[in-house]
This record gives C-alpha cells, sequence and structure tokens, in this order.
C-alpha cells in the first residue's frame, strides 16, 4: 500500500520490475494497468413493463440495452444489474448499477 498516487509512467516500472522478479519476458507479461475504483450508476424513471405490454423489463434486457450503447464502452459491470420498482402503484423503475471505473 503506498500513499503517493500512481501515474501511467509507473507502470512501466512495475513491469520491469516484474520482468526481472520473474526471469520472464516483456512480452508475455500482461499490461500493468492503475488501480480501478468501484462505484455505481442509478438510472430513474424508466417503465416497469416493455412496450406497454405484460412483459416486465428485466436485468438481462437492461444489460443488452447498455452494453450496446458506445456510452458504456469502457464501464465493466460487477454484477447483476437491480431492479427496483418505485412504488407498487407507480409503474417506473429505478436500476442500479455495480461498474468498476478506469
Amino acid at each position: 500500500m503506498t500513499n503517493n498516487i500512481s501515474f501511467s509512467s509507473d507502470l512501466q516500472e512495475i513491469k520491469k520490475y516484474v520482468k526481472n522478479s520473474l526471469s520472464s519476458d516483456m512480452d508475455s507479461i500482461s499490461l500493468p494497468r492503475l488501480p480501478q475504483s468501484k462505484s455505481y450508476l442509478k438510472i430513474i424513471g424508466i417503465p416497469y413493463y416493455v412496450n406497454n405490454s405484460n412483459s416486465r423489463l428485466s436485468s438481462d434486457d437492461v444489460q443488452h440495452i447498455l452494453t450496446n450503447n458506445h456510452i458504456f464502452n469502457d464501464i465493466v459491470f460487477i454484477s447483476k444489474l437491480h431492479i427496483i420498482k418505485m412504488s407498487p402503484k407507480f409503474d417506473m423503475v429505478i436500476i442500479w448499477i455495480d461498474i468498476w471505473d478506469t
């Protein structure tokens, strides 16, 4: 653990250290990355029923839509999405998404 903030330039030093420690070829070492942080997204006001039918919105439906949207290209989903109905009387949901930030 360190108290200093890591920079991209530090990654090459890490890769060299691993190479020397393991006596391995530099090309066989995967690229080091800076640490990521866990975060979440909250999407509100989404209809509970799909296309005004009796079919309920599923987490698979939402994940399919998000993964096909360019805005979410670099986002890594940590767990299954959580869909919560706002109220028994409303047909709207809140979607919670746990992600890794890069």
